[in-house]
């Protein structure tokens, strides 16, 4: 079977399974994943046998950046970011790279307030 290099998630030869594992014609898939609402793509993601692996972006349907980071086997991993509708920053996570760990969380209002800053252990 050919495999394209992108797909549309919302493809008719598109499924996931209970694991959020994603197939293509019955097959896991590897490639780019896209998602448009409407004419406007608000996702793009990279995928390695059925799961989120390499770079994560979404937006919102008007093109602003709405979040990007990188995942590996399906785990974000370094630094995750997203944005509110108007632009400002809304949440910056740093995972560990095998994305077992949340290493630290900021969170931002609409405003740009920051409302939340926290940093965990690496060790649990």
């Amino acid at each position: 079977m050919t495999v394209p290099d992108m797909i549309d998630i919302d493809g008719p030869d598109v499924d996931m399974d209970d694991g959020l594992r994603l197939f293509y014609k019955g097959e896991l898939y590897t490639g780019e994943v896209v998602e448009y609402l409407g004419d406007a793509l608000v996702s793009q993601e990279t995928y390695a046998e059925g799961r989120p692996n390499g770079r994560t972006r979404q937006w919102y349907e008007d093109g602003v950046l709405r979040a990007e980071g990188t995942h590996t086997g399906g785990r974000l991993k370094g630094e995750f970011k997203e944005w509110h509708p108007n632009g400002v920053l809304k949440c910056r996570q740093l995972n560990s790279e095998n994305g077992m760990s949340v290493l630290e969380d900021d969170r931002w209002d609409e405003d740009g307030q920051q409302i939340q800053a926290r940093r965990y252990s690496s060790h649990g």
